[in-house]
């Protein structure tokens, strides 16, 4: 299909769960926790749909309360529902998370199965895929043989209709039987991408080296991916582009919690990638999107959760204004 023909910017693969999010606690001293929309890929197109991008979403929620009230959240966002799958016998994935004094967190995950791995193969809507320019997934999505299957055949279709795939590891360790699965299906990511989006920590468990740069190098020298971006919180942000290394800092800010902040900076990435030619970017250009992406993962960790908190791009530029 003609990359101008095709009317969805971004179409996403992956879990859409609820995140309990600690609240306060009640008057008995109990933990209060705040049942937040979450799920990276769908984070990543709330960002998008801020930016006034067509997104859609492909994966698969309980038929429960948690389900319904899932859909409704990504419509309100503008993300189109049309591939979303209901269960009706596995209830939605639900996550814990509990946040240390530092805004880092830690998560209690209820999915043993959840409804996000129960997507089949068959299940994937490829007309959706097949009408986007850039197809973006995560490693959730192949914690197990049936959505792995799914996701596998979303980004073949996605590389034979030639969308752009972008990939985010998202490690969750809790979420798989061993590691070593896990570093398997970070590599077929790897391999099948042209936008990466990584971690610091990320870089170190899949390389072994301690270096950020060094650890970049290791992937170089083993897969052709275009442009690879370095996410290091506070710290800020780097790309890897043509042999060119290019570095912004992060932006100080009164941080509540994480939660979202990866995924804010993804979206803002291929936003800038939409709007730009990914295979002729300037450093200048390169520079831009990194300062644009970690003001926009600054501000929603100012705020609770992530779907819903997304900033406009008002926001951003009154960000950037700012520092």
């Amino acid at each position: 299909m003609n990359e101008n023909k095709k009317t969805i910017d971004v179409t996403a693969l992956g879990e859409l769960l609820v995140d309990f999010t600690m609240n306060g606690q009640s008057e008995q001293g109990n933990q209060i926790f705040e049942a937040c929309p979450g799920g990276a890929p769908c984070n990543v197109l709330a960002l998008l749909q801020k930016m006034g991008k067509k997104t859609a979403f492909i994966g698969k929620v309980g038929n429960d309360q948690f389900g319904k009230m899932l859909k409704a959240t990504i419509e309100e966002a503008g993300i189109d529902t049309s591939s979303l799958v209901f269960d009706n016998k596995v209830n939605t994935t639900l996550a814990f998370v509990h946040t240390f004094e530092n805004g880092d967190r830690d998560f209690s995950f209820y999915r043993n199965p959840g409804a996000d791995m129960m997507l089949t193969a068959t299940e994937v809507n490829e007309k959706t895929i097949k009408n986007s320019k850039i197809f973006h997934f995560g490693t959730l999505s192949m914690t197990a043989d049936g959505v792995r299957e799914a996701t596998k055949k979303a980004v073949k279709t996605a590389r034979e209709n030639g969308c752009l795939i972008s990939f985010d590891p998202n490690l969750r360790p809790p979420l798989w039987e061993s590691l070593d699965l896990a570093k398997t299906q970070m590599e077929y990511g790897f391999a099948h991408c042209d936008i990466l989006k990584i971690s610091d920590n990320e870089i170190q468990f899949v390389s072994g080296k301690e270096d950020y740069d060094e650890g970049i190098q290791y992937l170089i020298d083993r897969y052709n991916i275009p442009l690879i971006l370095l996410t290091m919180g506070a710290d800020g942000s780097r790309a890897y582009y043509k042999g060119q290394k290019v570095e912004q800092e992060g932006f100080k800010v009164d941080t509540i919690e994480t939660t979202g902040a990866g995924d804010t900076f993804c979206g803002s990435a291929l936003n800038y990638i939409l709007e730009h030619n990914l295979h002729n970017l300037s450093e200048e250009e390169l520079a831009e999107m990194l300062k644009i992406s970690n003001a926009a993962a600054a501000i929603v960790t100012t705020r609770k959760g992530a779907l819903k908190s997304m900033p406009t791009r008002e926001e951003i530029l009154i960000c950037l204004r700012q520092n």
